[in-house]
């Protein structure tokens, strides 16, 4: 008999959905993985060994839920032992750690090792799935392999280049050398880091501009704790990071002669010689296992599949994909590459499953449909939610009213609700409130550390839709369309349940999109907040702040 779903890959994703499956008793899924053991990337990423996944088990809160906003590592689970934060207390854990710890989160699921897939193919309506000379069917193939395959940038030459899963970690074998790095991302800025105190002069070389974690809120663009080459180069101290493209790379005796060319001197072109090249210019996801009867489609420069927005293929149905390489849906934007944030992703894929397959709806609380109970329950998630924290913008809660009817529904994808809604049964909503957590327009695109910037005051409910910070912003739609947007005051400790700031203005808010009278406060309870505020950057009509 043919498995509902077969999981290929037994990472953080694969565990994380197969745990889900066994939660809520669907357990015909099988994983397969072709190491001996679960997460077995983390045998050799990173290379010098230190996640930058944040691990903080000193919170001062004992919510659990609240605490997953500064816990990195861990996958969900209803088991308090299943909590990264007990296997130890670094703020940037070993990845050995992580192995120990996937390790234990594995036990009681449907996996089988040394099972490494090499061929996918479908006939109607059925996957066959081979790793050597066994063989699975399934209804559904979940790929959570991540990106496997070294990225290869069109450049002749690149094969001379040490790539970043082959070189050696040791600085005492680039001792007195000159080396090139390609790449301008964590793995390269890691990879200088370690041989500073070694090399002669380090280059690190690539075409984009460096963008900064701290900056863009990305966390996948460069971190601080990667950073101490910028320093280096900026107080000249041999070191260097070259704004261009490397046009070839050639041997030259015992070093190699590198072609380049500048993007912001007047010297356009320069060749420079090293001892050594590394090549730390990422990886992509490995689609050499599908053959052409369910071949999917790529995007971005062919590093990812396509997937839509119940992240299954767009061109190959029941082909599913989860984990880092679900960051299509977000990319560079929010945090679907990695574990803080697929997790919730994976939850939500759960979900949709169970909606495409089984016939149920999303799972949803019952409310009574005032604004003060509408306004409650938004501003108790807000405050304690830690999908919206780690996937803002991409996840969402959605209330849903119709007349006294109102259903809350958790963690919902945004693309999901704007494609398909929320369909239940004897609920025929005409207006919904979409809740997300937001930064603000082209909060990117200044310093946060310039005093001389001016910002939004905290607290200011009618400065709200400028905030730059993380804060909630409640979209409400009537019959599909946005109507109407509210954003709630930015907060420093991030708490948005003051009265008079955050409470009320919402209430108001809710009450004139339902066209309902607020019931449960004196005269004077409504705030002096204008219905038509300036608009947000949706620049949706009766936005207002």
């Amino acid at each position: 008999m043919p498995l509902d779903y077969v999981i290929i890959g037994a990472g953080p994703a694969g565990l994380q959905l197969a745990a889900l499956l066994e939660a809520d008793g669907r357990r015909d899924y099988l994983v397969l993985e072709g190491a001996d053991r679960p997460g077995a990337f983390f045998e050799r990423f990173p290379r010098h060994r230190t996640l930058i996944s944040i691990n903080k088990p000193h919170t001062g809160s004992d919510d659990p839920e609240l605490n997953l906003r500064l816990d990195w590592n861990s996958l969900l689970s209803d088991d308090p032992a299943l909590r990264f934060t007990r296997y130890t207390e670094r703020y940037f854990p070993d990845a050995d750690v992580m192995l120990r710890y996937l390790d234990d989160f594995s036990k009681g699921l449907k996996i089988e090792y040394h099972a490494r897939v090499t061929r996918i193919s479908r006939d109607g309506d059925l996957f066959t799935v081979a790793a050597g000379d066994r063989t699975w069917q399934a209804r559904r193939v979940i790929v959570a392999t991540g990106v496997s395959r070294a990225y290869r940038p069109d450049i002749p030459g690149f094969e001379l280049a040490e790539g970043y899963a082959e070189m050696s970690v040791d600085p005492r074998d680039y001792l007195d050398q000159r080396v090139l790095i390609i790449g301008k991302g964590n793995s390269a800025f890691e990879t200088a880091d370690a041989l500073m105190e070694t090399t002669t002069l380090i280059h690190l070389a690539g075409p984009s501009s460096i963008r900064l974690a701290w900056r863009t809120h990305y966390v996948g663009h460069l971190r601080a704790v990667n950073n101490n080459f910028l320093d280096t180069y900026q107080l000249k101290s041999a070191n260097a990071v070259l704004d261009g493209e490397v046009r070839s790379i050639e041997r030259d005796g015992d070093g190699f002669t590198v072609t380049f060319a500048f993007s912001r001197v007047q010297e356009v072109i320069k060749k420079l010689r090293y001892d050594r090249v590394l090549a730390c210019t990422g990886f992509q996801f490995d689609a050499t296992i599908f053959d052409e009867s369910c071949r999917p489609e790529l995007t971005i420069k062919d590093r990812f599949p396509a997937q839509t927005e119940g992240w299954e293929s767009v061109n190959v149905p029941g082909l599913f994909f989860a984990g880092t390489i679900s960051q299509v849906r977000d990319f560079k934007k929010s945090t679907s590459g990695f574990i803080h944030g697929f997790r919730y992703a994976v939850r939500a894929l759960s979900t949709t499953l169970e909606l495409s397959y089984d016939g149920s709806t999303w799972p949803a609380e019952k409310l009574d449909a005032s604004p003060e109970t509408v306004t409650e329950a938004i501003i108790a998630r807000v405050n304690r939610s830690s999908a919206l924290w780690q996937q803002f913008g991409f996840l969402a809660d959605v209330v849903t009213v119709a007349g006294a009817d109102a259903r809350y529904h958790d963690e919902v994808p945004v693309d999901w609700f704007t494609r398909h809604g929320l369909a239940t049964l004897g609920h025929e909503y005409s207006d919904a409130f979409v809740v997300t957590l937001e930064y603000g327009p082209e909060h990117d695109q200044v310093d946060p550390f310039d005093i001389t910037v001016g910002r939004v005051a905290q607290d200011v409910p009618g400065q709200a839709h400028d905030a730059a910070y993380l804060h909630p912003v409640v979209r409400h739609h009537r019959d599909g369309a946005v109507t109407a947007v509210h954003h709630l005051a930015e907060n420093l400790e991030n708490e948005w349940d003051r009265p008079d700031v955050h409470v009320k203005p919402l209430a108001a808010f809710v009450a004139r999109c339902l066209s309902l009278p607020l019931t449960g406060h004196g005269p004077g309870w409504l705030p002096a907040v204008s219905q038509h505020g300036r608009d947000t950057p949706e620049n949706q009509p009766g936005s207002e702040s």
